[in-house]
């Protein structure tokens, strides 16, 4: 309650967002993690196919990250924000209406290109409209986006129980909602004028070896986050037997972000960049825990305590990173390129977090031929670490952004 009584101090227009991320998120969880079982059971398709279509929505997301970023420089975010959510409702509904690989790829690549241009817009409106509480901002988005992601897959699962189709109307009613809202409600903002063309932009950003050598040290921490729906539902259900154990990784998540969020970004903000490398360290060590009950024979039900430790220890991780992450982006260069280091910040990220996911697979899948269960779980703390190191040797060198000082307030 207290989280919520906290967003009446910021603006309308973070309000109205921070909403929006919810319903991003929840509409988005509701039918994408159950998008294979319907390709491959209900319509039959191989393994391979099944694969091409989420490769298509994926790569056409982390892809495209670059033109949304560029998009909301230019065009300016609002807009892009509300192209978003309807080329999403355009992309889910088609997931509905058809069955045919042309138009599931046509959907894929509908809804991996609405990521590609909110996610940027979002943070980059976000960035500009929350001044020097950035931090808070980001932490507040934090929240509303992990309680989407838990309440997304629970509303799936009872609309499945209809049938598919109804999961993908739903997901398409929830973005059109956030379409209009956006439309009627989001306060536009000036746009500021530019120089050079969009690859000029491009040249500048990428030109930026400080912001290039820190997008890459932060890989680890997309790839632990993304353990949350691999390996560690995968290690609940081993540790225990039951299937129902991997709904306890996102419950703990959940409640343990809303209870803590908040305070935790308030208390670390005169550390805020010390704070990026020890929450790193902290998403790797959360690793440790599961490793112990990994491989340990058979399954008993208190084998989950290890494992739900761990998946605290990685969300207070991200919950002590994540925020000044994001605070620290825009930093890196003019503000008139917000959006696009934001954009390529999560397009070389993301295809390099792609990468250290299909590690962790390898991991798992060596671990199970080599009666090696310890194997993946010590990947992952490697990369948490290695991700530590690295942005701690980038913040000693001083190739971080100069934390402006606070502004002071004018006396009448």
């Amino acid at each position: 309650m207290k989280t919520l009584y906290e967003i009446r101090g910021f603006s309308p227009a973070i309000r109205l967002l921070l909403v929006n991320q919810f319903g991003v998120n929840t509409g988005f969880y509701l039918l994408i993690p159950y998008l294979a079982t319907h390709l491959g059971e209900d319509l039959g398709m191989s393994a391979a196919v099944v694969g091409i279509v989420l490769g298509v929505r994926n790569l056409s997301q982390q892809g495209l990250f670059l033109i949304g970023g560029s998009a909301a420089d230019r065009l300016g975010a609002r807009g892009v924000i509300i192209a978003g959510c309807g080329v999403r409702t355009a992309g889910f509904a088609l997931f509905a209406l058809g069955d045919g690989l042309a138009v599931l790829l046509a959907a894929s690549v509908l809804s991996g290109l609405a990521g590609a241009l909110f996610n940027p817009a979002v943070r980059t409106y976000l960035a500009q409209e929350a001044g020097e509480r950035k931090a808070e901002t980001f932490a507040l988005f934090n929240v509303f986006a992990t309680t989407g992601a838990l309440v997304g897959p629970l509303l799936g699962s009872v609309l499945l129980l209809v049938d598919f189709r109804a999961s993908a109307l739903t997901a398409a009613g929830i973005f059109a909602v956030l379409t209009v809202a956006q439309a009627l409600v989001l306060p536009a903002r000036p746009v500021p004028p530019s120089a050079g063309g969009v690859l000029a932009d491009w040249r500048e950003v990428v030109g930026n070896r400080a912001f290039l050598a820190f997008s890459l040290a932060m890989v680890g921490m997309f790839t632990l986050e993304n353990q949350l729906y691999l390996l560690l539902p995968d290690g609940a259900r081993r540790a225990t037997g039951w299937d129902g154990a991997a709904g306890l990784v996102f419950l703990v998540g959940t409640l343990a972000n809303l209870a803590l969020q908040l305070r935790l970004t308030r208390a670390l903000k005169p550390y805020g960049r010390r704070a990026i490398g020890a929450g790193l360290a902290l998403m790797g060590l959360a690793f440790l825990p599961p490793m112990l009950v990994s491989g340990a024979g058979s399954p008993e039900l208190w084998h989950v305590v290890p494992v739900l430790v761990g998946v605290l220890l990685l969300y207070v991780g991200v919950m002590v990173a994540q925020p000044f992450v994001m605070e620290l982006i825009p930093g890196f260069g003019r503000p008139e390129l917000t959006g696009t280091y934001f954009g390529i910040f999560y397009m070389v990220s993301g295809i390099a977090a792609a990468v250290g996911n299909t590690a962790v697979g390898w991991a798992m899948d060596a671990g199970d031929r080599q009666d090696a269960a310890w194997l993946p779980w010590a990947c992952c703390l490697v990369f948490g670490l290695a991700s530590a190191g690295g942005f701690t040797w980038l913040r000693r060198l001083g190739a971080l952004p100069v934390r402006p000082a606070p502004a002071v307030e004018a006396t009448v």
